[in-house]
């Protein structure tokens, strides 16, 4: 069982940075695959980026490549979301997820879930 806890989000304007952070509870924290995912209203829940548990080379969506970098800290149990150059497209709720399995974006292949942090850019 794994608990994931986000924090970091708020209000950024155009240009903006923002770090999320997903605190982590549970022995195998480390053997998970962590990925971020975020829903906009009125739309579906959609991968952003993930990371293996020994780090290596991330998995970024297109609409993110070049401006959010994530890391984790396993001794921490902790995973980040760099964001920067945000864009009001950004605006969405931010969801933490870990999967015991890489190479999957989609959403039902991950078995834990945070609640989720608001993360809204202006114009």
């Amino acid at each position: 069982q794994v608990q994931l806890v986000e924090s970091g989000g708020g209000l950024v304007q155009a240009g903006g940075s923002l770090r999320l952070s997903c605190a982590a509870s549970g022995r195998t924290f480390s053997r998970y695959v962590m990925g971020w995912f975020r829903q906009a209203p009125g739309k579906e829940r959609e991968f952003v980026a993930a990371i293996r548990w020994s780090g290596g080379t991330p998995d970024y969506a297109d609409s993110v490549k070049g401006r959010f970098a994530i890391s984790r800290d396993n001794a921490k149990n902790t995973v980040y979301l760099q964001m920067n150059s945000l864009k009001p497209e950004d605006t969405a709720v931010y969801y933490c997820a870990a999967d015991y399995t890489w190479g999957s974006r989609r959403t039902d292949d991950y078995d834990y879930w945070g609640q989720g942090t608001q993360v809204t850019v202006s114009s």
